[in-house]
């Protein structure tokens, strides 16, 4: 026994399955990436001043 409707539904499936496949592009971007790196110093230079601080008392304990 032929079926028209089954067949037909099952060809509709099969195309929908096809027209929903998922494409996957590589591309370079149109813009150069940038990376933003902020670094604080703001630590390392307080740490030296307090060093040299720290010698100068040390060195001229009469001061206070």
């Amino acid at each position: 026994m032929f079926r028209p409707p089954r067949l037909l539904a099952t060809a509709a499936l099969a195309f929908l399955v096809a027209a929903c496949s998922p494409t996957v592009r590589v591309e370079a971007p149109e813009k150069p990436i940038e990376i933003n790196m902020t670094v604080n110093i703001k630590h390392e230079i307080l740490v030296k001043v307090e060093k040299d601080v720290q010698q100068l008392f040390d060195e001229n304990k009469g001061l206070f």
